[in-house]
């Protein structure tokens, strides 16, 4: 099988994820799709994350119509920094068989030599990188051509979608209006919940 790995704070989940997700999984054939809501990302500050069990379950409401799409609360039940290279080992361990992807945008493709055991992770995964913007693919595949020494690289371009998490949040705490970006069931279940407020 062809499994994609899809990582990220989803802090929520928006339908731009879902829009990556499903544009990748076409573009590449993939049987499916798991996504990581991390704990920790070695990335971003934490201090604007909604506790992980409300991300978790926010996914799992944004995918439950997807038979290609799953969940893993892998990295949510590890005590440490969600670093990729565990996550890609836990995967390659439990389905030893399967043909792994990483799924990573474009600006990560640029840094991920400064990424932790960069090197491991592309021994054990393909990456399959995101460009959702047509003016950087000369510079992605210079990129490409630079760490193809260490593993195979695809380069997807996707159509762009409008949304980010960081604006939604902020659209929620000013009682704007932001429900046309996210599931009707992550809507509901942040309203229920009183969440980013």
């Amino acid at each position: 099988m062809k499994t994609g790995i899809f990582g990220g704070s989803f802090n929520p989940v928006h339908n731009g994820h879902i829009h990556l997700a499903e544009s990748i999984r076409d573009n590449l054939s993939l049987d499916r799709v798991i996504f990581v809501p991390s704990k920790i990302s070695p990335h971003k500050s934490s201090s604007e994350y909604v506790p992980e069990i409300h991300r978790l379950k926010m996914l799992e409401l944004a995918i439950q119509e997807k038979k290609s799409f799953e969940v893993s609360d892998y990295e949510i039940r590890c005590e440490r920094i969600s670093y990729s290279i565990y996550t890609v080992e836990h995967f390659h361990k439990k389905y030893p068989s399967d043909e792994l992807y990483l799924l990573i945008g474009s600006d990560m493709l640029l840094s991920f030599d400064t990424w932790y055991r960069f090197r491991d992770i592309m021994s054990l995964a393909a990456l399959a990188v995101v460009s959702r913007n047509s003016g950087d693919f000369n510079l992605l595949s210079e990129k490409a051509v630079q760490l193809s020494q260490y593993g195979k690289i695809i380069i997807s371009s996707v159509p762009p979608f409008p949304a980010s998490s960081t604006e939604i949040r902020k659209k929620i705490s000013k009682n704007q209006n932001y429900a046309c970006y996210l599931n009707k069931n992550v809507v509901q279940y942040i309203t229920s919940n009183n969440l980013y407020k």
